[in-house]
């Protein structure tokens, strides 16, 4: 298991479909022990990044690297650096939710004198000791995006890459996330996807804005901001391609 901090780095990245381009010429990077906020309306290409990332489907065009590993080309080595919530959370749901992370970490290679710290740290970091022995069917929206964040963090990756990693949550659980990620970014990279202002607003050290498949802005919040009342406000006139007022 490799887990030093690296970096994640797209270049020119592109995605078609037939006669559909889902990405165009998409360039950003994730540097060390920072969070990316990846803002977007839905349908604006960031899943597809994601999924390029993860080695899920591959570009048609461009680059991705993960840890210096391309994903193309050396897809294991780049897929062992990372920890992936995906839209939709891969679990089954006739298992309990500690025979599932139990399954999980043995496919991400740890073994027992690993594997059971592992298990004791998602359990108290995730919040899921009320229902660890519970099976994942009975569980509500909230508790199955906690569980689905342990499998992404289970073997303690150098990369994290979330895509919309507190939908379902309430309130008091998305501070939860927030703080949890806030306080892992020193020992990692962290992309997550968003298509809510104020996520971004609250832990992403930078944010790139995506719509229709390009890159139409990035920066930090303040960067982003400037000119604005709000990186609302920036957010729709850089949707509509209008200068500051």
């Amino acid at each position: 298991m490799e887990n030093h901090v690296v970096s994640v780095e797209v270049e020119h990245l592109s995605m078609r479909y037939g006669a559909t381009a889902a990405l165009s010429d998409v360039s950003f990077k994730v540097n060390p022990g920072e969070i990316l906020g990846f803002l977007g309306p839905n349908g604006a290409g960031k899943t597809t990044v994601m999924k390029i990332l993860t080695t899920v489907i591959f570009p048609t065009g461009g680059t991705a690297r993960v840890g210096g590993h391309d994903v193309r080309t050396d897809p294991l080595r780049a897929r062992r650096m990372i920890g992936y919530l995906p839209e939709q959370v891969p679990l089954y749901t006739e298992m309990q939710v500690d025979e599932y992370l139990t399954f999980v970490g043995r496919a991400r290679g740890l073994r027992r004198a690993n594997l059971r710290p592992r298990l004791e740290w998602v359990l108290e970091r995730c919040a899921l000791k009320a229902v660890w022995k519970r099976p994942i069917g009975e569980l509500s929206r909230g508790y199955r995006q906690r569980v689905g964040l342990a499998q992404a963090m289970i073997h303690d990756p150098a990369v994290l890459i979330l895509d919309e990693p507190t939908t379902g949550l309430d309130p008091l659980q998305i501070i939860e996330i927030r703080e949890l990620l806030k306080s892992l970014v020193k020992e990692k990279a962290i992309l997550f996807s968003t298509h809510i202002l104020q996520e971004v607003e609250a832990i992403a050290h930078r944010i790139v804005i995506i719509h229709g498949g390009r890159i139409v802005a990035e920066g930090t919040l303040a960067a982003l901001t400037e000119g604005f009342p709000s990186l609302e406000a920036a957010f729709i006139q850089r949707l509509k391609g209008l200068p500051a007022r």
